[in-house]
C-alpha cells in the first residue's frame, strides 16, 4: 500500500488499483499485444533492487530510498511495429499516468519485450 500526506489529509492506494491502472496503460498502448507473466527466477532477483510492492503478471513495483515508484513491465509486441518506438511510447504514458493518478513520482520505468505475437 502507498500512503501520501498531504495539506488535506492522508491518503492510501491500494497495489492492486496501481498495479491493474499500469496494466490498463500498457494495454491500451499501440504496439502492445499484452502483459506477459513473470518469471519466477526474475521475480526473486528483483526482489533484491528494491523493496517489492506487488508482481501482478507482468507489472513489478518498487519503492525506492526517495519515495519514489519503479515500474518494471514484461510486455508482448505486435509484430512489425518498431520496438524502439514502443518501448518509449509505454515507458512515457506509464510515468505519466501513474504521476498524474497518485501524485507520487515515477523514477524509473523499465519496459521488457518477451515476445512478439502476430
Amino acid at each position: 500500500m502507498i500512503n501520501i500526506e498531504n495539506h488535506i489529509g492522508k491518503i492510501s492506494i491500494s497495489l492492486k488499483y496501481l498495479t491493474e491502472l499500469v496494466e490498463h496503460t500498457v494495454t491500451s498502448c499501440f504496439g502492445v499485444a499484452g502483459v506477459c507473466s513473470v518469471n519466477p527466477v526474475y521475480s526473486a532477483a528483483a526482489a533484491l533492487f528494491g523493496r517489492s510492492l506487488e508482481k501482478n503478471k507482468g507489472v513489478a513495483i518498487f519503492t525506492d530510498k526517495n519515495d519514489g515508484l519503479i515500474i518494471n513491465l514484461h510486455i508482448s509486441v505486435t509484430f512489425g511495429t518498431n520496438i524502439s518506438a514502443v518501448v518509449k511510447s509505454v515507458s512515457h504514458k506509464v510515468r505519466f499516468t501513474v504521476e498524474e493518478s497518485i501524485g507520487t513520482p515515477v523514477h524509473k520505468v523499465n519496459v521488457f519485450v518477451d515476445e512478439m505475437s502476430c
